[in-house]
């Protein structure tokens, strides 16, 4: 009987199609785990509330793809940037667009917002890293030292760092006051697609197409551990709450790690394929990922996954190799100060002093230009009943989805085969064994079915093929070459697709150059000698 009340451990939530076309990128909201927002290539970004089918709000005003997507920590504002470099900024409870930015010149890979103040950093294809003040509409400077494309970005939980995860294997720790970058490790042996601070301590995880995790002390500026053992690139990674253990996405697994020393609690299958984001309420762990159109959510139990806080400490002190990492534990590293709102107001006055060190075009951006796209920016609200219900809370003391949202309910596990259900089986085979006796002797019917297996056969042979790329060619050689190949060598689909958005970066970047080419000619054809010293200047 005990057998029938046993819940799945990871269950899939809802397949949802989110957008017209592909689903280019996706986030969900960290406080409450009940906020998902996607963006497509209909240059749309849609917000749902996880588990329900319908659309809430559908934001509008980019004029091409989205890359990127960010929730802050109040879950009160989304940003979004795009395949052409710009950025948008939304009020989710006003329902209106708050601000424009605009100054990268390519792709906008990674966006993340600080977790005391108004500002927002953004990661480009073209390698830089600029912080922004939403209020101002300004870039309150910009950090330079990637060489290739930064995947990642995210500020330390006390507001004072960003750290910076790039394609040239390199993660770049800044200090935001000061400027410059205040260490690089370096380790990872393939572009680095995630990083994340340790919730409390002084330390910071970061994940790799090298199919690496590595820990990284911020005091002593080295590495703790590396987790080296599987087969798949590192797709994200998310702390516990309490610091504990590392939730790891993986394709189609999940694995629960600890960093003193390096070990594996535990594997979850989920089924997820590549995941693409990761939260946790409630002891659940939210996962979501998509394909085309299509995206799915799915939940892990936490309280049925083995974590470094469920192991006794006796059964860690008493394995003998353990015991001369023990007094050097994560407990006795540094913790984050973290300040009040009244702290953080140096701070901020602290980056608005180093916006008079940029130039005018980086720190604010037409005034016309603006007022267009915020006039062509939307917010439709799809669903009123639930974009009142999240946004619009009655008390606006406690906003909803609240804090302590009612967890998913588990399904059943799948009941095994007992006894009593294999003998009805056999039963069931063995009143339907006569039934091909009778067919049997009946030579007529067999001839024109044996006949027609041959056609029917030949199709799976040649269409539904396993591999989906020319024989004797490979995608992944049309990409720069990686120091180890063999230890990152992508999947065709992921080659194809980084092909694919540096194709259509530099379409965007060419159009853009041929509209100019035809502004200048038109003013050299009109024989004005001044209008050709200005565009020659301008060019």
């Amino acid at each position: 009987m005990a057998v029938a009340f046993t819940t799945k451990t990871a269950w899939k939530l809802q397949d949802i199609t989110a957008h017209s076309s592909n689903v280019s990128s996706l986030v969900l909201g960290k406080s409450s785990g009940r906020l998902l927002a996607t963006g497509g290539d209909d240059c749309r970004v849609n917000i749902w509330s996880v588990n329900k089918p319908n659309c809430i709000m559908s934001l509008t005003g980019h004029t091409t793809p989205i890359e990127s997507l960010q929730i802050n920590t109040n879950e009160e504002l989304i940003v979004a940037g795009s395949q052409s470099g710009s950025i948008r900024v939304w009020d989710l409870e006003a329902a209106k667009i708050l601000r424009t930015l605009l100054g990268h010149k390519a792709n906008i890979c990674s966006l993340d917002f600080h977790p005391f103040g108004s500002f927002v950093a953004s990661g480009s294809l073209d390698t830089n890293i600029k912080l922004w003040d939403v209020r101002r509409k300004g870039c309150v400077f910009r950090y330079k030292g990637h060489t290739e494309a930064v995947r990642c970005l995210r500020f330390s939980p006390d507001g004072k760092w960003l750290a910076s995860a790039a394609d040239d294997h390199t993660v770049k720790l800044w200090d935001l006051a000061a400027g410059k970058i205040m260490f690089e490790f370096t380790g990872h042996t393939g572009p680095v697609n995630v990083v994340e601070f340790h919730p409390n301590e002084y330390l910071l995880a970061s994940g790799s197409s090298d199919r690496t995790v590595r820990f990284w002390d911020l005091e002593k500026f080295q590495v703790v551990s590396c987790i080296e053992e599987e087969a798949t690139p590192v797709r994200c990674v998310l702390f516990n709450p309490d610091g504990c253990c590392l939730y790891s996405g993986f394709q189609d697994l999940l694995h629960v790690y600890g960093w003193e020393p390096e070990r594996c609690f535990d594997v979850v299958s989920v089924n997820w394929g590549k995941v693409a984001d990761l939260s946790i309420c409630n002891n659940q762990l939210i996962g979501v990922s998509f394909a085309q159109s299509t995206v799915s959510s799915f939940v892990v139990d936490l309280s049925r996954v083995t974590k470094s806080c469920s192991i006794p400490h006796g059964l860690i002190r008493d394995d003998e190799p353990l015991v001369l990492p023990a007094p050097t534990g994560s407990s006795l590293r540094r913790i984050y100060d973290r300040p009040s709102t009244s702290c953080s107001k140096p701070q901020s006055i602290s980056f608005h002093s180093r916006v008079k060190h940029s130039s005018e075009s980086e720190r604010r951006s037409p005034s016309s230009e603006d007022d267009r796209d915020e006039k062509e920016s939307k917010a439709e609200i799809q669903n009123p009943e639930d974009y009142n219900e999240i946004f619009q809370p009655k008390n606006a003391i406690c906003r909803t989805p609240p804090q302590n949202n009612e967890p998913f309910p588990a399904p059943p596990e799948d009941e095994p085969v007992t006894a009593k259900e294999a003998v009805k089986s056999s039963q069931a085979a063995n009143v339907q064994t006569p039934l091909p006796k009778q067919e049997l002797p009946d030579p007529v019917q067999r001839p024109p079915i044996a006949s027609s297996t041959p056609l029917t056969r030949t199709e799976p042979s040649v269409i539904p093929a396993a591999r989906n790329e020319p024989i004797g060619l490979k995608a992944s050689d049309f990409l720069p070459a990686v120091k180890n190949q063999s230890q990152t060598e992508l999947v065709d689909e992921e080659a194809m697709s980084q092909i694919r958005k540096g194709h259509e970066t530099m379409c965007v970047v060419l159009t853009s150059r041929h509209k100019n080419l035809d502004t200048v000619r038109a003013v050299w054809s009109s024989g004005d000698i001044k209008a050709r010293r200005i565009d020659l200047d301008w060019i």
